[in-house]
């Protein structure tokens, strides 16, 4: 039996049971429409005028973070959200979705999914009970952002409906990892019993499509599509070795 067969055969067993909503973003493009503090697209109107746009283009749902975002959103378009809620912990840091009041104001707000930070931090701050809560409690498939393979078998064990290669590269273990991480996908795909969501540092089409043919159940894009001043710097970045030298501006 072929490859691509195989990984087909494998994605209709794993997915036959995921809810309604889920299924709906099955190799499609979920876009992330985020802004950090001082941005100039953090604001609420802004960031649903982004969703607007990336639903025009095709996008099958939404990531987006806070109740306040999370509705202007939900008025703007009527595909699914993915909702989470970064909150500041007592190390100083940002957790996604470290509650489950987080959790429930964010479904409130119209968010049909819910992503929650199960790395080995998030596990400190209680993400499994969590997990097993907001599933039980408030009935949303859960969303697990993860950045190994042993987190992403935990998450998984612990009832997750995804895991997400989201925080691939920005944990104590993996910050050497700068770039979208294929080979790491792959892994991911054949080692978890569950579907895979691939996130992270994606800049292009191509290795949006990479991550499909490596078995992704979908591929979700953020800064390269929402962010435009990152945009620029690539481009700006790119430029530096062809300016000219000397003393014009």
């Amino acid at each position: 039996m072929a490859r691509l067969e195989i990984m087909f055969l494998t994605v209709r067993a794993m997915t036959k049971d995921l809810p309604p909503v889920a299924r709906k973003i099955h190799s499609r493009l979920i876009v992330s429409c985020q802004a950090r503090e001082g941005e100039p697209f953090r604001d609420p109107a802004a960031l649903a005028r982004f969703a607007c746009a990336a639903v025009m283009g095709g996008a099958a749902a939404i990531r987006a973070q806070g109740p306040d975002n999370i509705r202007a959103i939900r008025e703007a378009v009527d595909v699914p959200i993915l909702g989470l809620w970064k909150q500041v912990q007592e190390d100083g840091r940002l957790l996604i979705t470290p509650t489950f009041e987080s959790a429930q104001q964010v479904v409130a707000a119209g968010a049909e999914m819910i992503a929650l930070d199960v790395t080995r931090r998030g596990r400190h701050y209680g993400a499994l009970d969590r997990l097993r809560r907001i599933r039980q409690d408030l009935n949303v498939p859960v969303f697990a952002d993860i950045a190994t393979i042993d987190e992403a078998l935990i998450a998984a064990d612990s009832g997750a409906d995804f895991v997400l290669s989201t925080m691939r590269g920005y944990t104590d273990e993996t910050e050497h990892i700068h770039s979208f991480d294929l080979p790491f996908i792959e892994e991911l795909v054949r080692s978890c019993p569950v579907p895979v969501i691939a996130e992270g540092r994606i800049e292009t089409p191509e290795q949006a499509r990479a991550a499909l043919a490596a078995g992704a159940y979908s591929v979700v894009v953020g800064s390269a599509i929402t962010r435009p001043h990152t945009i620029t710097r690539r481009f700006v970045d790119a430029l530096v070795p062809s300016r000219p030298t000397g003393d014009l501006p």
